[in-house]
């Protein structure tokens, strides 16, 4: 009774769902519908005044509840709801300071008989990278010029981590990159030894099997290297051509041949049975067999943009919007195409936590 009229109610509540979202009102009324509710749905509508527009299935933001309208303190919960027509959205709950680990492997100088040549601007992507997860709440260990075994090490070394307290992993990989046979992650990415590994294996190392304190916690692997040497159709390129280089500098790929293992398979345990594989996200920075590019002052065009978009949205949109936004500034960027690829098997949608 204090709260008024059955009317008055009914007026505060659109209120309410009007600061959701234009379409908000219209779905919570055939949510109603859909349970049964009928009744109460068409009580709304009457004591409601003003036309409203047809239930259809909206593309809201999500929103943070908070208690009593005071801001999260850090460390807090962090609860994002959409209405979507159906249920809410299920998002991972990111609480944990640190949130997580985040390793940067950062490959630049290789040695002379593996025929791969400096990654100029890579010290660039690292400082930035190294920056920016720091920001989101990430513990960074980052590690420089390392040999084929010696990445293996620093992965395995992670995965073995006990991360309970943690709620989330990230690597970062700068490197040459070449084709690989895979089954669910293409690529491989090269040591400063010229020695490749399965992007395959790299992941495996953290699935529910081998990792098992990360188990039901989103796994994110964003990898700047060149998929392949093809390069997109739309250009072609000529080295010796001063029109083939952006304003930024000369430009780079981190291509290199496509070398297959003996018998045209990747190692045993880069293939080995294991569960599905589940959140995990990978992101590359070019669609597999394709060139990626960087310029030496600015570095990569991939990281230079994840950067951009991550300092921007980071704080009101998910990551794989984010990402959509990445793969379209970086095909869109001078006159050459380059369009970041993405595999996913994330559960739920995923927030940064930001300080």
């Amino acid at each position: 009774q204090s709260a008024g009229s059955r009317g008055e109610q009914a007026r505060q509540l659109l209120i309410d769902l009007e600061s959701r979202g234009k379409q908000a009102f219209p779905t919570f009324l055939s949510l109603l519908r859909d349970t049964g509710q009928g009744s109460l749905a068409t009580m709304l509508l009457g004591e409601c005044q003003g036309p409203l527009a047809p239930p259809q299935t909206p593309a809201l933001r999500p929103v943070e509840l908070g208690l009593g309208g005071e801001k999260h303190n850090k460390g807090e919960t962090l609860n994002k709801v959409c209405l979507t027509g159906m249920c809410p959205w299920q998002v991972y709950e990111l609480k944990a300071d640190p949130c997580g680990y985040c390793l940067i492997l950062n490959n630049v100088n290789f040695s002379s008989n593996s025929e791969l040549s400096p990654r100029g601007g890579s010290d660039v992507d690292c400082q930035k990278l190294e920056k920016r997860f720091k920001a989101l709440c990430f513990r960074v260990l980052t590690r420089h010029d390392l040999k084929a075994q010696e990445m293996v090490l620093e992965l395995q070394n992670l995965a073995r981590q006990d991360h309970s307290a943690l709620d989330c992993c990230v690597v970062v990989i700068l490197s040459h990159g070449c084709q690989t046979s895979h089954i669910q992650f293409p690529g491989g990415i090269y040591g400063t030894d010229g020695k490749p590994i399965p992007i395959e294996r790299i992941v495996n190392y953290f699935n529910g099997s081998n990792c098992p304190s990360l188990r039901g916690k989103p796994k994110l692997f964003f990898i700047q290297a060149c998929g392949g040497e093809q390069r997109d159709r739309g250009f072609v390129v000529d080295c010796d051509s001063p029109g083939d280089e952006a304003p930024g500098g000369p430009l780079e790929s981190d291509a290199s041949p496509f070398q297959s293992p003996p018998g045209d398979t990747d190692e045993p345990d880069a293939i080995a049975s294991l569960p599905t594989p589940s959140d995990i996200l990978v992101s590359y920075s070019t669609f597999p067999g394709f060139v990626s590019w960087r310029e030496v002052s600015s570095g990569s065009w991939y990281v230079e943009t994840l950067d951009s978009v991550l300092e921007q949205y980071a704080r009101s949109e998910d990551l794989l919007n984010m990402l959509l936004r990445v793969a379209n500034a970086v095909s869109a960027k001078g006159t050459y195409k380059q369009i970041p690829g993405c595999f996913n098997f994330l559960r739920k949608k995923f927030f940064f936590v930001c300080k």
